[in-house]
């Protein structure tokens, strides 16, 4: 009888120690789950850049590369799928790059538009960048998130051109960018929006605040009328929720010396800190007036397009040098080619102007040129543009 007690009593504790066991198990599974919705503990502001359909491979490249100037911002490509999956809740910015406004809301379909709503107004940020702007709208008969309560003034003429164009900033824009305060300041634009405030009223928003219009009259096509976009918005924030969004009509992420705008904004988006970075980026005195990318200039661009490929060495440093002047965004790319051209005088150059438009993808065609050229001139060119473009 002692021996069944003493059995009965074993059985029993092994029965409330598996019980204790179990509850340990699944009180951490479900302690794990919960952990994977939450943010990473990481110091750093995690910035998501928009990649789809709709979307310029080149913006992307140059929006990415633009945060990385901000040594507290660790940005990361995301797609519409990964959106869908809820990736988004590991960040705490998303941008969209330039391209197409309502083919990026398509690629985006409405359950990963709807979480991109949800998560700004859940008190994250969204930033649009040119066709971001267009996304962002709240503009009548036109697909987009309607997350910033203003309406494109000008739909009928929205493929306005490039151009290098002036902005003014306001007091509110002063103070997200006090580097720029005295001074003109111009910017890389391509059909960017012309955004007015709208009395949408829509559940979620306040009105905008105008950080910066429109100097410039951009009148490229000369069937086109004028005095449209003077005055009207060009850089504007707003509150979504608990978030903000903000929207600029210009390009910074390929404008040489205002680069280091696009991780001051994600900043100021997700209301963090507005820190000062290496002065070197900070060069807004490298553009001091306006180029209209009219008729005429796109034909000098094509012509010194085709000098590229000129068996006379002269003729290519020309091209190379008048590209640089007229701020051809295409052209700066056209330098990777320059790069690996035969005579050591042109790849010196083009080591040169990859420095002076600080085209910090070039990177990786640096380092090789650098590891096989041969030339000291060329080698000294592509070692301080190696040096320059990899200090942030």
């Amino acid at each position: 009888m002692l021996y069944k007690a003493k059995l009965i009593l074993t059985k029993k504790i092994i029965g409330i120690a598996i019980l204790a066991i179990s509850v340990l198990i699944f009180g951490c599974d479900n302690n794990t789950k919960t952990n994977t919705k939450t943010k990473p503990t990481s110091n750093k502001i995690n910035v998501a850049v928009f990649k789809g359909d709709g979307v310029s491979p080149t913006c992307v490249i140059e929006t990415f590369e633009a945060l990385k100037i901000d040594s507290g911002i660790s940005p990361q490509i995301i797609t519409a799928a990964e959106i869908t999956a809820g990736k988004l809740n590991d960040f705490e910015v998303i941008i969209f790059p330039g391209g197409s406004g309502s083919k990026e809301l398509n690629n985006l379909g409405q359950i990963a538009a709807t979480k991109v709503l949800d998560f700004v107004k859940a008190g994250n940020a969204a930033v649009g960048i040119c066709a971001g702007g267009y996304l962002f709208s709240t503009t009548k008969d036109y697909p987009s998130l309607q997350l910033v309560s203003a309406t494109e003034w000008d739909r009928e003429h929205y493929d306005k051109g490039r151009a290098l164009i002036e902005f003014e900033l306001s007091t509110a824009g002063l103070k997200i960018f006090p580097e720029l305060k005295n001074r003109k300041s111009f910017l890389q634009y391509y059909d960017g929006p012309v955004l007015m405030a709208s009395d949408s009223g829509k559940s979620g928003m306040q009105k905008y605040i105008e950080h910066a219009k429109y100097v410039s009259d951009i009148t490229i096509h000369p069937n086109y009328p004028s005095g449209i976009t003077p005055g009207k918005s060009f850089i504007l924030g707003e509150d979504y929720g608990n978030g903000r969004a903000m929207v600029i009509a210009g390009h910074p992420e390929s404008t040489p010396g205002m680069r280091w705008m696009v991780p001051r904004m994600a900043r100021w988006a997700a209301n963090k800190e507005l820190i000062s970075y290496n002065s070197k980026w900070i060069k807004p005195e490298l553009n001091n007036s306006e180029i209209f990318f009219k008729k005429e200039l796109v034909k000098q661009e094509k012509e010194y397009f085709w000098q590229l490929s000129s068996n006379i060495v002269e003729n290519k440093l020309i091209a190379m040098q008048k590209l640089y002047e007229m701020r051809s965004r295409p052209a700066v790319r056209w330098n990777l080619g320059m790069l690996r051209d035969n005579n050591a005088q042109v790849r010196t150059l083009a080591a040169h102007l990859l420095q002076e438009t600080e085209y910090t993808a070039a990177l990786p065609d640096l380092q090789i040129a650098f590891n096989i050229e041969t030339d000291t001139t060329a080698r000294s060119s592509i070692k301080k543009a190696i040096y320059f473009l990899s200090k942030f």
